[in-house]
């Protein structure tokens, strides 16, 4: 995505979040379809959510040594996720302060990042080592030159960035759903899993489709419903930067299950499954959970970065592949019908049709409420 739209933005876009406000449940109605397909909306969302509000960019195992790093592209921003030698895990504009180069892609272990450029070195920490040829340079202090930090904060083992310098207390504002989901310990979890992948809908279709229970029966017949079927689906209540809900287990499975000794009986036997938007999803078990980071590519396109992470260290690796397995087969269920989703949305014969209960799809609800908090009304983007 770009920095900026070209294309003006149509206000008929806020207006009809603005209507959403103060309707119960029971009234739901889908967003219309140029929500998810517009571009200038979805530049608009760019601007004003994943350039404004904390987005998850990963596991603190992905950058568990010294000197291990990751870059990608947050909606046009390239951003380095770095473990300096100091020991300081930070998130830095992954941009040369020369020329502006782009430093580093994909992932290591690294002393330094050289600019390919003009060999412009720089630290762990984004300090500039080397600068060649440059000592003539009256107004140019190398001490003083280092790549720009931005916000990074760490919470249940994710690692979260924010590029808005005004931007609230994270765990202040999660500390309700800290509450809901502390005893489950996702910070002392492993990850066992993790992939990249891009799918062709739109980063809204995505989340909504993680986080309602209404499609896990009928879509997800021979996988997910034998284990977490609909009909044990039950709504939990939103709170300002969460929501989400909650699945029993289908009484055909085993009752003993793993998981932290802080777990009740219900919660070891209940999934909770929340989203912090824009970009996070998380479904938590007792034994092992799933997560998924979102970024938009396009209005029909969406960067996912998905992981299992897994309670102790009893697991063989064939219970592994095993919970793999059924993860890569459930996602790729849900890849197949979003795509048709996508299409259907930008048909003109498409019309908002009614939500499903709240324990069904009132997290849909949930999640237009959050767009129309946060869009409903004309906003002051952070300029970049």
């Amino acid at each position: 995505m770009t920095q900026q739209s070209k294309v003006p933005l149509n206000p008929i876009f806020r207006k009809s979040l603005r209507a959403l406000r103060g309707k119960g449940y029971e009234q739901g109605f889908s967003l219309p379809g140029a929500f998810y397909t517009d571009p200038a909306w979805l530049q608009a969302e760019c601007d004003e959510l994943f350039l404004q509000d904390w987005f998850c960019v990963g596991r603190v195992e992905e950058v568990s040594q010294a000197g291990d790093f990751f870059s990608f592209d947050h909606v046009g921003q390239p951003i380095l996720l770095v473990h300096g030698r100091d020991g300081v895990i930070r998130a830095l504009a992954n941009v040369c302060r020369h020329r502006g180069t782009v430093l580093a892609s994909g992932s290591g272990n690294t002393r330094k990042f050289l600019c390919p450029y003009h060999h412009w070195a720089y630290d762990t920490t984004g300090q500039l080592l080397n600068a060649p040829h440059m000592e003539s340079h009256q107004a140019f202090d190398m001490k003083q030159c280092r790549l720009k930090q931005l916000q990074c904060e760490f919470w249940q083992g994710f690692i979260f960035v924010n590029l808005n310098p005004l931007a609230p207390d994270l765990k202040q504002e999660l500390a309700p759903l800290e509450k809901l989901i502390k005893n489950y310990h996702l910070e002392e979890m492993s990850l066992r899993y993790l992939a990249d992948e891009v799918w062709d809908t739109n980063w809204k279709c995505l989340l909504e489709n993680f986080m309602e229970g209404y499609h896990l029966t009928p879509l997800h017949r021979d996988t997910l419903h034998k284990v977490n079927p609909s009909r044990l689906c039950e709504h939990l209540k939103p709170g300002k930067r969460h929501f989400g809900y909650s699945v029993g287990f289908s009484t055909r499975l085993p009752a003993e299950r793993i998981g932290h000794r802080d777990l009740s009986d219900r919660e070891m036997d209940t999934c909770i499954m929340f989203a912090m938007p824009p970009g996070l999803t998380v479904g938590i078990g007792s034994d092992y959970s799933s997560f998924l980071c979102l970024r938009p590519l396009s209005p029909s396109q969406v960067s996912v970065k998905m992981g299992l992470i897994f309670h102790g260290d009893h697991w063989s690796q064939q219970e592994v592949d095993s919970a793999i397995e059924l993860f890569q087969h459930t996602m790729n269920e849900d890849k197949q019908v979003l795509t048709r989703v996508q299409q259907g949305l930008a048909s003109r014969f498409h019309e908002p049709g009614p939500l499903a209960a709240r324990d069904l799809e009132g997290t849909i609800w949930d999640f237009y409420q959050y767009l129309s908090r946060r869009q409903g009304s004309a906003s002051k983007t952070m300029k970049s």
